[in-house]
């Protein structure tokens, strides 16, 4: 769901700054669709009755790969895409925008767990398997869910300049986009994902407030665990320690606020490092080069 609604809500924001999106609608017979999670949303028009647009928005389905397959949605988008300026799809709406064609000898990308069915499925489609989202021509593709918004933020800033999109980003309470070519796979991602109630505790506590001490001791207390037992269990399922975890985490926040264009301080604060120099020492032991 997040997939139109997140984009939708980007343009809706900049509509109050500025003049220029007016949102539609679009389903293959006009009727309302049914989510995933069950909520109906109310379509404005059939494919067949839309006249011409500027920009054609594919979300992708829980469903996916096998709803894009359908010969009626495929020649929806094959009709729509000429209408538009440009055309763009969020997640797994690749399949729909490959399966029409409009994909052959371009650059495109999907969530990272469709990348090898579209690679394989659609050979003439040079499918970039990390990015967040890619431009080729007039054509956009994006990967899952949240990246959606980073793609409709460019879009927005493409369209009236950097200035009102990262106001947008920063009243939806967002770091301005980030970029196309940011990896999907975040630092502390790269490892196995966390399975028991500590590890999550560990993270939601570090996500809910980057900024608050995660020392040792204040960790376990939050994971109502001893600090030798939550050493343990992080290092049998994270493979690492729950200071480095945290550590990790940290970077994640800190790159994206450095790609949305905030300064070393910033970034270092909003992630919770203390201090810039904390932060360039993690970043420089992390990535071998200094932040900027």
């Amino acid at each position: 769901m997040l997939d139109f609604v997140g984009p939708a809500e980007v343009f809706l924001e900049a509509n109050q700054r500025v003049d220029g999106y007016d949102i539609v609608f679009l389903s293959i017979d006009g009727g309302d669709v049914v989510t995933s999670m069950g909520m109906t949303v109310s379509v404005n028009a059939a494919v067949a009755d839309s006249g011409d647009f500027d920009t054609l928005i594919v979300p992708g389905s829980e469903s996916a790969p096998a709803v894009f397959e359908d010969p009626a949605l495929l020649d929806a988008v094959a009709l729509l895409a000429p209408r538009a300026r440009r055309v763009a799809s969020i997640c797994s709406g690749a399949f729909a925008l490959a399966g029409s064609g409009l994909l052959d000898g371009r650059s495109a990308t999907t969530h990272w767990k469709f990348t090898s069915a579209l690679a394989e499925r659609f050979p003439d489609t040079r499918v970039q398997p990390d990015s967040i989202f890619v431009r080729d021509g007039d054509i956009y593709t994006s990967a899952g869910v949240a990246a959606g918004i980073d793609l409709a933020l460019a879009l927005v800033e493409s369209d009236h300049g950097a200035p009102i999109a990262r106001t947008v980003a920063q009243l939806l309470l967002v770091y301005m986009q980030r970029s196309g070519g940011q990896s999907q796979y975040s630092v502390s991602l790269k490892g196995p994902p966390p399975r028991t109630q500590v590890s999550r505790a560990i993270t939601d506590y570090i996500h809910a407030d980057p900024t608050r001490p995660a020392n040792l001791s204040a960790l376990a207390a939050h994971a109502n665990v001893s600090v030798r037992h939550l050493n343990r269990i992080v290092r049998e399922e994270l493979g690492t320690t729950p200071l480095d975890y945290v550590t990790a985490m940290r970077l994640d926040i800190a790159v994206v606020a450095l790609e949305s264009g905030y300064s070393v301080a910033r970034a270092a604060a909003d992630a919770g490092f203390g201090t810039p120099a904390g932060f360039r020492r993690a970043f420089v032991t992390k990535f071998g080069v200094t932040p900027s």
